[in-house]
């Protein structure tokens, strides 16, 4: 026998947005389970996804990623037209048949990341380094993509 839980709106009584409210519980509860819900659930991180900053100078992009637990070994990055891409595994070591969590927050497994850079990139000159689960790369913007000084003439 299942259990209702009984609200003021239920059995016949509903007001008009009973059915809105319903509806968005549902959409919520489908995103949560696709997305893994890791902010409405009052986690932070990314789980196997890492985190990103892309900023920017006159001569260069820097992309800074958090990979904690990934070995540049096990990373891979190519940039194709104004698309970086990066992939990789983070892997953690299984615990004993016999633990019980308590909290299992840190997931592993693959992830694939595609970033849009705002302008194209030098491929070549791509520098990329990782120290401590951080991950920075310094892309120099192309030569088209450098603001270039105007000379104007008097006449």
């Amino acid at each position: 026998m299942a259990i209702i839980r009984w609200t003021p709106g239920s059995f016949g009584l509903r007001g008009p947005w009973s059915e809105l409210e319903r509806l968005r519980s549902q959409i919520e509860g489908l995103f949560d389970s696709l997305t893994g819900a890791v902010e409405r659930r009052g986690l932070t991180g990314a789980g196997v996804f890492p985190l990103i900053n892309l900023s920017e100078d006159a001569e260069n992009l820097y992309l800074t990623a958090e990979l904690p637990g990934v070995s540049a070994e096990a990373l891979e990055m190519s940039i194709e037209g104004e698309n970086l891409t990066l992939r990789g595994e983070r892997k953690i070591p299984e615990a004993d048949k016999n633990v019980n969590y308590h909290r299992r927050e840190r997931e592993a497994g693959f992830f694939r990341r595609v970033i849009s850079l705002p302008v194209r990139v030098n491929a070549e000159k791509v520098q990329a380094t990782t120290k401590n689960g951080i991950l920075q790369v310094t892309l120099p913007k192309a030569a088209e993509a450098k603001p270039r000084q105007i000379a104007i003439k008097s006449e």
